[in-house]
């Protein structure tokens, strides 16, 4: 652990710690700002002792933040990670998108790949003894405060469509452990010559660490879910919904429709106004 005062290079935080544990989520733009104050509103109804951090960065403009403050977050202002102009021209939004396109789903316009990156400053993040990373479109539905037990690295599987996509892991929430080493180590294996990694951070961490443990699926219920196999669903087994392709947000949204019971959820968390018993709320048809 780093010792009282240092700040590692790239990551100044707003206060210090105050807590061994902490949820950290990323904020690249107005719009993940929004969804940051959601999913801040919703993990601290679950009565959690833990920091909330919120990685921020120069996208993000500072009076976005500010409702953050009703819920304590600590605010880390983040650089993009010291990637050479290769790796940045290889993953570019155009280059990652044409490559890996997303076809079952739609990413919105502000999706900038290479963003996706900072959350390897989580390791940076030593003070914290374990961190449960939670992307910024997603909600707490409950306490989870016994997965900081859980080991590096732990995540739950991408599966949304079928069962087929148990091999592969989705990092919208993970486990792990802070480590100035482990982060040296990961921009080392990130930035090797050609390196491209078509899932971004998803893939080049499933690469890093190939025996991942396994999170449960209701740790990372993926939206989809909801009309692909709606079986699995059980809303008082979820601990985290997360809002993967199209966000709740979006006014254009193309599926809302069929998603409309998650998008009110969403926003009732933004607003915190009549947020619903969720273990009470029907499961799809």
């Amino acid at each position: 652990m780093t010792q009282p005062g240092s700040v590692p290079e790239g990551i100044p935080p707003s206060r210090p710690a105050g807590s061994h544990h902490a949820f950290v989520t990323l904020v690249t733009n107005a719009d993940y700002a929004m969804g940051a104050t959601a999913l801040a509103r919703s993990i601290r109804r679950t009565g959690t002792d833990a920091d909330i951090v919120v990685l921020h960065t120069g996208g993000v403009n500072p009076e976005c933040l500010h409702p953050l403050a009703e819920f304590s977050c600590r605010l880390v202002a983040t650089d993009l990670l010291p990637l050479s102009d290769g790796f940045n021209e290889r993953h570019a939004r155009h280059n990652v998108h044409s490559a890996a396109p997303f076809t079952k789903g739609r990413k919105p316009d502000f999706h900038s790949p290479l963003d996706n990156f900072c959350k390897l400053r989580l390791w940076q993040l030593t003070e914290y003894e374990r961190c449960i990373f939670i992307d910024a479109d997603a909600l707490v539905l409950k306490n989870i405060d016994r997965y900081f037990a859980y080991p590096e690295f732990s995540a739950a599987p991408n599966v949304y469509e079928s069962l087929a996509d148990f091999h592969r892991l989705n990092s919208g929430v993970f486990v792990a452990t802070p480590s100035l080493q482990t982060f040296d180590a990961m921009l080392t294996r990130l930035d090797t010559p050609d390196a491209f990694w078509p899932r971004t951070d998803q893939t080049f961490l499933q690469n890093f660490f190939p025996d991942w443990h396994g999170l449960p699926v209701t740790m990372n219920m993926l939206q989809y879910v909801w009309f692909n196999m709606p079986a699995l669903w059980d809303w008082s087994s979820i601990g985290v919904l997360h809002y993967q392709y199209e966000k709740p947000w979006e006014n254009d949204h193309p599926k809302a429709e069929r998603l409309r019971p998650l998008i009110n959820l969403w926003h009732a968390f933004l607003t915190g106004e009549n947020i619903p018993d969720v273990a009470d709320l029907p499961n799809p048809d």
